[in-house]
């Protein structure tokens, strides 16, 4: 393992100093209390959710609790908000000053969305939401995994490529996991920062010699899709796809990263694929700021990401190989980075400015 992929990002790689971060005026005044404030996160993917309690102090918030819920208990978000309050966390729900629901999909109005890989929808305006804070919003998961930048989740994270940040620049976020997620953070210029989500991950992915040509073809008979996109190859299944390809193994994906050697196909393809994606989205935001690498595939197998396809691929552009060099890509191994996220984006809707990590 290289040096750099050893070290411990040092959280001043983006947007300046923490005074300058802290001055937003847009957020209102960080409050002190003797009794901390709760607030509620979710993160609803397509394979679990979890929610949580945050305790916030105003200097400070602390994760205090989580529970997890596999998406296929749930018939219907109504059904899962009972699970919610029939569950350990359901006596405090009505004590949280706001609560975040972070999902896996396009939201509509911070109230509706219809996630691709959930199968059902969600709206909280036609929902019963008794039992639950008063104040309650919906984001895209990595609108929060990006608010996640300024937490404390991402104190551990590590670094994959230095580089040499732009504290006024964009920071990309994207993570493999059942899917391609994707999201960014812009600063702004009162010092304060503003997360956006985005549905890249349903963009076509690109395939680049005849090797690559034929599992886009293998990808395309075995799901009878239209066209390859990055949900599908830069994710969990696309670890099982490659795995079949190479091998003509079905396996799950959790099996096919458990088989996976220094000298696996599986290893090093994935690796290339997903240091494209990586680029890609890093010259389409200009994320001069820094990249972040999350999501369960990765944290799981970091030797995805510390392959050395990855950066080689990420780095391969013949105009721009300069500037990628420059960009910071870190990897998040804290998997709970989304409900941070999600609390910290509730506490904004509260109009209370948080206190800012080091982390972004």
């Amino acid at each position: 393992m290289s040096e750099a992929g050893k070290s411990k990002n040092r959280h001043t790689v983006f947007f300046g100093d923490q005074s300058s971060r802290c001055s937003a005026g847009v957020l209102g005044e960080t409050e002190q209390s003797s009794s901390p404030d709760l607030y509620l996160a979710a993160d609803i993917g397509g394979t679990n959710i979890r929610f949580a309690l945050f305790e916030d102090r105003g200097d400070t918030m602390r994760l205090r609790s989580v529970e997890r819920i596999p998406t296929s208990e749930a018939d219907s978000f109504s059904d899962l908000l009972r699970l919610l309050k029939d569950g350990p966390l359901g006596r405090e729900l009505s004590r949280c000053r706001a609560g975040a629901l972070a999902v896996a999909g396009a939201v509509q109005g911070g109230v509706r969305a219809d996630p691709p890989n959930i199968p059902w929808d969600i709206d909280i305006r036609s929902t019963n939401l008794s039992g639950l804070p008063d104040t309650l919003i919906l984001l895209n998961d990595f609108a929060a995994q990006a608010y996640a930048c300024k937490t404390a989740a991402l104190d551990e994270a590590v670094t994959i490529n230095a580089g040499r940040p732009d504290p006024r620049g964009m920071v990309g976020v994207i993570g493999a996991g059942t899917g391609l997620g994707h999201g960014m953070l812009a600063p702004l210029p009162d010092g304060g920062f503003l997360a956006l989500p985005s549905e890249a991950g349903h963009v076509a992915f690109a395939f680049v010699n005849r090797e690559e040509a034929a599992f886009e073809d293998f990808v395309l008979r075995e799901l009878g899709l239209e066209y390859v996109y990055g949900d599908v190859v830069v994710s969990g299944q696309g670890l099982a796809l490659l795995h079949r390809f190479h091998f003509g193994q079905s396996l799950r994906p959790e099996q096919a990263a458990a088989a996976m050697d220094e000298t696996s196909p599986v290893l090093s393809w994935f690796a290339r694929f997903y240091g494209r994606a990586c680029r890609h989205f890093a010259l389409n935001i200009l994320a001069i700021g820094g990249m972040v690498v999350t999501g369960g595939v990765a944290a799981k197998n970091p030797g995805l990401v510390r392959h050395p396809e990855f950066l080689r691929e990420f780095t391969a552009n013949p105009n721009y190989r300069a500037l990628l060099q420059a960009i910071p890509v870190l990897l998040n191994t804290n998997q709970d980075s989304g409900l941070w996220g999600a609390a910290l984006a509730a506490k904004l809707a509260t109009g209370r400015r948080p206190a800012l990590s080091d982390a972004a």
